[in-house]
């Protein structure tokens, strides 16, 4: 799979980054995939996405982690979710709701989603309490962690603990269609991309 480039790897994730302008998404993204910090905060116009592999066991997998600025069509073919609120700013959190039905109105059934409060390093300044967004995560089957992307706080926590969510899922999917005569999929062979009308809400994309 590896074809000639310079690193291998067994699995691409696609994970999108949403939530609203301001939160801390892009330094998050550089965060994990550079080790950098940026305090000149721009606006991100359009989309930017890097790359990062990490092993997961014996598993190479390389994580793509799109920074959308919430346009729908980069919603495609993630299977991961971080949706970022700043816990300084209450109206960043209070939109939570509707990022969230945006995302399952583009993305996959099966999408694995963890809800960020950013910027745990202005605690002084919060404006969200842990336990509320906590609450809010579990009541709608979400991951949560608070990070900081300025002192690195759980950045590498929150990505990795979506990437092994994902793998897991995909890893039991890859036994169920192993299995003799296992009805995955939904459809009629395991394997095979379910056709028109079929059913593909437990199917995950890659």
């Amino acid at each position: 799979m590896g074809n000639g480039t310079e690193e291998d790897y067994n699995f691409v994730f696609k994970v999108v980054l949403i939530g609203e302008s301001g939160v801390g998404k892009t330094n998050l993204l550089s965060r994990f995939t550079r080790n950098e910090f940026s305090h000149d905060s721009r606006t991100t116009i359009g989309v930017e996405f890097s790359t990062r592999t990490v092993m997961l066991g014996t598993a190479a997998i390389k994580a793509q982690i799109w920074d959308t600025a919430g346009l729908e069509r980069y919603y495609r073919g993630a299977v991961g979710a971080l949706l970022v609120f700043d816990l300084t700013k209450h109206q960043t959190y209070t939109v939570v709701e509707r990022w969230l039905k945006e995302l399952y109105d583009h993305a996959e059934a099966t999408i694995v989603v963890m809800l960020v409060g950013n910027k745990s390093d202005l605690s002084q300044a919060r404006e969200v309490p842990t336990d509320e967004a906590r609450m809010f995560a579990e009541n709608n089957g979400l991951l949560f962690l608070e990070t900081s992307a300025l002192d690195s706080t759980n950045v590498e926590l929150a990505f990795e603990t979506v990437l092994k969510e994902i793998f897991a899922k995909v890893s039991k999917q890859r036994q169920n269609s192993m299995r003799p005569n296992a009805i995955t999929l939904g459809s009629a062979q395991a394997g095979q991309e379910p056709g028109p009308g079929e059913k593909r809400s437990c199917c995950i994309n890659l």
